[in-house]
């Protein structure tokens, strides 16, 4: 899918996004090492419930994003073993937090899990000096059904004078 500009209005403000859910991650400690519940179902709205799941592998100072999807919503979770700066921002026009932005530090330091409705734009960057573990339960399969449909995202990172930075 192509980027869409909104040339209106490109500026953000900072604040809470409508349907953003951030949530902490608790590590369970004992000698043998720990654990942590990533999800539970009675904790989340149906609509959002998995359909996947994967996991990705960040080096230090690699960017992800920014992109959006269409009918997708994802379930990112951010354990470690680096740290990541996250920045969303809410793209969709009838959202009470239309042209709101949030940024996250999240990761070994900081542990959360984060719901990002479909519309918000979202892209993260390793900020650590290690490698960075990033798992992901979206609410759609990619590429639908046996990888049938068309990819959802429209990625901003495609469009040197996007709107949607990560630098300050």
């Amino acid at each position: 899918m192509q980027p869409r500009r909104d040339m209106e209005a490109e500026t953000f403000k900072r604040g809470a996004i409508e349907g953003v859910v951030v949530r902490d991650l608790r590590k369970f400690v004992d000698e043998r090492g720990w654990l942590t519940e990533l999800f539970r179902h009675d904790e989340m709205v149906e609509e959002f419930y998995p359909q996947m799941a994967y996991i990705s592998q960040s080096e230090p100072h690699v960017q992800r994003g920014p992109h959006e999807h269409v009918e997708q919503t994802d379930f990112f979770c951010f354990i470690g073993s680096s740290n990541f700066k996250m920045r969303l921002w809410d793209n969709r026009s009838g959202s009470e937090t239309y042209r709101n932005m949030m940024t996250l530090f999240v990761g070994a330091d900081n542990p959360k899990s984060i719901l990002v409705p479909k519309g918000v734009v979202h892209a993260y960057r390793n900020v650590g000096h290690g490698v960075g573990v990033v798992i992901n339960f979206p609410n759609r399969l990619f590429m639908g059904a046996n990888r049938s449909e068309e990819v959802d995202e429209i990625r901003h990172e495609d469009d040197p004078g996007t709107i949607f930075r990560l630098d300050d």
